[in-house]
């Protein structure tokens, strides 16, 4: 996205406060400054602080919406593996325009049962830990993750130790980055 612009939000659309995460809403007929898209996400400022829309609501934005396309659920209530891979690969790290599979920041998803829940575990790190975005990046995942279907809750854990390295960095993900 080339330009900054205002636009008007066209209805309710949940956002996360950036950096701290704090869960908001942006009321239709606000107006907001569209500052960045990235990664299938909307920087946003509003009543002067940051807010990250999530591209599944991009159209309460005017733009188009990320789509997540899933196979009709399990009848048996399990929770697909591969959807759990296609979603993460689709939420982008917020500074580097590469998917958090990629820049090697999962590592590990699980889903366990707990009270006839599927809970679903992600254990992941930051490219550094004193990343000041690490809260909007866990909503991300939490946001995206609550969508697949059969999931109940989602956990996500921040951890950093084998802390992260350019290393992790797929192969293609590096080519793109020109790190080659």
């Amino acid at each position: 996205m080339a330009d900054q612009r205002t636009v008007v939000v066209q209805r309710d659309v949940p956002a996360r406060k950036v950096p701290d995460g704090t869960r908001i809403t942006i009321p239709k007929n606000s107006f907001v400054n569209l500052r960045q898209a990235l990664g299938g996400t909307y920087t946003v400022t509003v009543n002067g602080n940051m807010a990250r829309i999530d591209g599944t609501d991009a159209d309460a934005i005017g733009q188009e919406p990320l789509e997540l396309n899933f196979a009709p659920a399990n009848s048996d209530g399990s929770v697909r593996d591969e959807d759990l891979d296609t979603v993460l690969d689709t939420i982008f790290d917020p500074e580097i325009p590469v998917s958090i599979i990629a820049l090697g920041l999962v590592y590990g998803c699980d889903v366990i049962q707990r009270d006839g829940q599927n809970v679903v575990q992600v254990r992941m790190t930051l490219t550094a830990p004193t990343c000041g975005m690490g809260p909007v990046l866990v909503g991300d995942v939490e946001d995206r993750l609550g969508k697949v279907p059969n999931v109940d809750k989602v956990e996500v854990a921040l951890v950093f130790d084998p802390p992260w390295d350019r290393e992790m960095i797929s192969d293609e993900a590096q080519l793109e980055l020109g790190m080659f």
